[in-house]
């Protein structure tokens, strides 16, 4: 009896437990672009992306918790001219081939009601490792619309930060080309 009964507390102290098991995303890279926008020479506002983007991200909407862990390829760089490109990815600016990973990774996600509202993480960038907080403007979970069984479970996400690149040793051309960068991540990722 006394056996039965200590399985039993066991058992419903980890019903709790199974009701807050997170879920698991894995980011779908060809509708996950982080975007950046920066000021050139004061005239124009220059802008690019990363084309290359993995990572999970998990979600317990019920504890209000969750983590990010996003991995961004530094060659995949595009700004719809190529020896622009070519120029970015050397080392006066993002020394693709030294540092090739530009990495994201969070330290806490904060909820405003039953969705992510922020992301306090850190940004490595040229192997250097500063916090960097994304603001999430807009998020939305729910079945794939392209997936005729409706099976497939899908979240969709708008961040963005603003930070200065000097933080993180780039700094060619400054102040010419500015030195803030916004930083806009679109992301979408399949349950796992």
């Amino acid at each position: 009896m006394f056996k039965r009964n200590v399985i039993a507390v066991l058992l419903a102290a980890s019903l709790p437990l199974a009701a807050h098991a997170a879920d698991s995303y894995t980011i779908d890279p060809p509708h996950t672009f982080p975007r950046f926008m920066i000021s050139h020479l004061g005239f124009s506002t220059m802008e690019g992306r990363f084309d290359k983007t993995s990572g999970k991200i998990t979600l317990d909407r019920a504890a209000k918790t969750g983590s990010v862990d996003i991995a961004i390829e530094a060659a995949s760089v595009s700004t719809g001219f190529v020896k622009r490109d070519d120029h970015l990815k050397s080392t006066d600016f993002f020394s693709a081939v030294e540092f090739p990973t530009i990495t994201y990774k969070s330290n806490s996600v904060k909820f405003k009601g039953d969705a992510p509202a922020s992301i306090e993480g850190n940004l490595t960038l040229l192997g250097v490792t500063k916090p960097v907080t994304l603001t999430i403007d807009a998020f939305n979970c729910g079945a794939d619309p392209m997936d005729p069984m409706k099976k497939k479970q899908k979240c969709g996400a708008a961040a963005s930060a603003q930070f200065k690149r000097s933080d993180f040793g780039m700094k060619t051309f400054l102040p010419g080309i500015g030195d803030d960068i916004k930083l806009v991540f679109e992301v979408e990722a399949f349950k796992d």
